[in-house]
């Protein structure tokens, strides 16, 4: 096991930095995330074949996806379950995807939103509400 790994503190959502409905949800996630215990990596950065290895480049853009600290990945609508476990209000959402069947909902619609993300970045005007909620700064305790 890289030793990296085993001294990191958070868990690790890597996203699609080149998209602005993904940035402005991981920015958001960073207001949301009081207690630091995720680290936040753009797909694009030299970092990520060495976090998550076994994923491909192809499944890293069609979703999001978090290397928790014990290296299980959890990805889509699963991720956002995992990741609001940890965001005290996110909490309400994430036991809501824990309710049988739910999270197959979940997933569809998350597939869904992903398929058409750069679409709905343009119809919600994402870009510019990027720059509204700016990234919360904080040491990177990865």
């Amino acid at each position: 096991m890289n030793e990296a790994k085993v001294t990191r503190k958070t868990h690790i959502v890597l996203f699609d930095g080149d998209c602005p409905l993904c940035t402005f949800q991981k920015q958001l996630l960073t207001w949301l995330d009081w207690f630091n215990v995720v680290s936040f990596v753009p797909i694009s950065d030299a970092r990520t074949k060495g976090i998550a290895p076994s994923i491909s480049r192809e499944d890293l853009l069609e979703a999001i996806h978090c290397v928790a600290i014990d290296e299980e990945i959890h990805r889509g609508a699963r991720c956002i379950r995992f990741v609001g476990m940890r965001m005290p209000l996110l909490v309400p959402l994430s036991l809501i995807l824990w309710i049988p069947g739910v999270i197959w909902v979940a997933e569809w619609v998350y597939q869904w939103i992903s398929r058409n993300r750069h679409l709905l970045s343009r119809l919600f005007g994402c870009k510019g509400a990027c720059t509204i909620l700016p990234e919360r700064r904080r040491d990177d305790p990865s």
